[in-house]
């Protein structure tokens, strides 16, 4: 089964406590930055933990610290050259 896929901009100067805040919450998410210039993390989500994950953006989108949240199909179903 894949994992479900978010994709947000995350504010440089928190990213690490994005990711962070994800690593203490084991097996919930994956999260890695996709593109650099932009700040666009891309986060694989487990389908059980996705209410809980939503949980926990809604209040990083509240302090400013992510934006743009959005769920999009995962690329990896999509994307031959990221097998």
């Amino acid at each position: 089964m894949y994992s479900l896929y978010y994709q947000a901009h995350v504010d440089p100067a928190m990213c690490w406590f994005v990711t962070s805040a994800f690593k203490s919450y084991e097996h919930l998410a994956f999260d890695r930055t996709i593109d650099v210039p932009t700040s666009t993390f891309e986060f694989f989500i487990a389908p059980s933990g996705e209410s809980w994950f939503l949980e926990i953006m809604a209040y990083m989108q509240e302090q400013g610290y992510v934006s743009d949240l959005k769920k999009v199909p995962n690329r990896l179903l999509h994307d031959s050259s990221a097998l």
